[in-house]
């Protein structure tokens, strides 16, 4: 396990040199062989679990581990902040997996940076077991995701509305560049940084833009969308709701990044909101599309400096990837729904049939994995076809009519929806219940049980009915805290 620094290299304008608070008495709590295997750690690493917890609490550092605080800013709820950065984490530097991946290792939790703003620089236990859960959660679901290799109890108390365990989370990254990396140094008219910025993630994430003509930014801007767009139809294709979509959490890879106040859609209902800082829905679970556009038109306005301000090409140029993001995204989307479906070759009026079964689902109240996970049973189990036809009426039967009048195998087609359609989510009150039961018990037993059937979420297995169920009150009462 060898690191390297490739970010630090950009220079010291990028971050500012920080080393992890040491805590009292680390244990490791949860750890992700597969994760640590992939990044060939020494095997005598992995069979010493004290070492493993001095290592991932920033107790001790690994060799060759170069802990920064990035710096960066963003637009928190539309308001713009030119200064926010790492306050509470550590990124120690890149290991490099078995295929040439470079992979960012970062302590989360790990003591307070110059950019804490007041902060204590620490995490509470809760929190950080969500980060492991959710990520674990959504890259079994095939959702473009951070992931976490570790959560180390820190032995110490945190104070958030009251006194907490605390802990370090370990997250694995493919990096932690994000829109407000670029806006920090647009809004300083830093442009030599900026370049350097833009040509490390090309190099880093879009090699292949080398290969392609055109101008360099607006070829980094329209990677970005697409990947975006990808991310942003695999969250509402499982029903995950971000909860705080800042530019400042938004990733230039393309993948779900900080797991503070998101949630899991319950009953359909396009407006959802579970996050307690979102008083307006900025964030709603149907309003992801548009706040991605939104962040990218952030992304398009901070690489504009790169540029000649009477070259109007450019700017015209990056103005026409922002407007046809809704296209874009809306021939995603509807491509995903039609997956959702059973729409194998999709026709002209399967949009009508679609909006129906959604408007049924709204009405209805019915609870959107569920409703799918029917629908995909529905075309080999009598029983579940019964239970949808009462539910939904007319719009069930001409769903079905429409799906078997294709050239495809009942069997095939629900081979084909399964994997658009999970059988298990990571249920907003089964995440509560797992985090309540490990803080009060102080073991990672229950977070085990849960992840051992989060990581099979297309396949019914003894144990996932116990994760199955919906909340009793539908999650109306349910809320989500940001956790810092």
């Amino acid at each position: 396990m060898q690191f390297s620094n490739t970010y630090v290299n950009l220079g010291e304008r990028f971050y500012q040199k920080s080393q992890p608070t040491p805590v009292q008495s680390p244990n490791l709590f949860l750890f992700n062989t597969a994760i640590a295997e992939r990044l060939q750690m020494q095997e005598s690493l992995l069979n010493d679990r004290d070492a493993l917890a001095q290592y991932l609490s920033g107790n001790r550092l690994f060799e060759g581990a170069a802990p920064i605080a990035c710096a960066y800013a963003g637009h928190q709820f539309s308001s713009f902040n030119p200064q926010l950065g790492d306050g509470r984490a550590h990124l120690l530097g890149e290991l490099t997996d078995r295929e040439g991946r470079l992979w960012d290792l970062q302590l989360k939790g790990s003591g307070p940076s110059a950019y804490s703003r007041s902060g204590d620089g620490r995490c509470a236990l809760g929190p950080a077991i969500r980060e492991f859960i959710m990520s674990e959660a959504m890259k079994a679901l095939g959702v473009p995701t951070t992931e976490c290799l570790a959560v180390v109890t820190s032995g110490e108390t945190v104070y958030r509305k009251g006194p907490l365990p605390g802990a370090i989370v370990t997250r694995v990254a493919s990096s932690h560049v994000r829109v407000g990396n670029f806006q920090y140094f647009a809004a300083r008219g830093d442009t030599d940084s900026l370049r350097l910025l833009r040509d490390y993630c090309i190099a880093r994430h879009f090699p292949e833009i080398d290969r392609l003509e055109g101008d360099r930014s607006v070829l980094l801007l329209d990677k970005a969308i697409e990947r975006q767009i990808e991310l942003v139809v695999q969250w509402m294709r499982v029903g995950f709701i971000h909860g705080v979509m800042n530019t400042d959490n938004t990733a230039i890879s393309g993948d779900t990044i900080d797991f503070g106040p998101c949630a899991m859609l319950g009953v359909y209902r396009a407006n959802t909101v579970y996050s307690s800082i979102d008083a307006t829905g900025r964030y709603a679970f149907g309003n992801q599309g548009n706040i991605a556009q939104w962040n990218m038109a952030r992304f398009a306005e901070s690489l504009l400096p790169l540029h000649d301000q009477n070259d109007a090409s450019i700017r015209e140029e990056m103005q026409a990837l922002i407007n046809g993001f809704a296209a874009r995204f809306s021939h995603s989307y509807t491509k995903m729904m039609a997956g959702k479906l059973g729409f194998i070759d999709y026709r002209d009026n399967d949009h009508l049939i679609a909006e129906s079964i959604m408007e049924q689902l709204s009405e209805q109240k019915m609870d959107y994995t569920d409703s799918f996970d029917l629908l995909t049973r529905a075309l080999t189990d009598e029983t579940a076809s019964e239970k949808l036809s009462t539910a939904l009426g007319a719009s069930f039967e001409q769903w079905k009519n429409r799906v078997l009048d294709q050239d495809i195998s009942r069997e095939d087609l629900y081979n084909t929806m399964r994997t658009y359609n999970p059988v298990l989510i990571p249920r907003n009150h089964h995440v509560e219940a797992v985090l309540k039961t490990c803080e009060e018990s102080g073991e990672s037993t229950a977070a085990e049980a849960f992840l051992e059937v989060l990581r099979q979420p297309y396949v019914l297995t003894e144990n996932t009915p116990a994760f199955q169920t919906v909340a009793e009150d539908y999650d109306q009462s349910y809320q989500t805290f940001c956790g810092t």
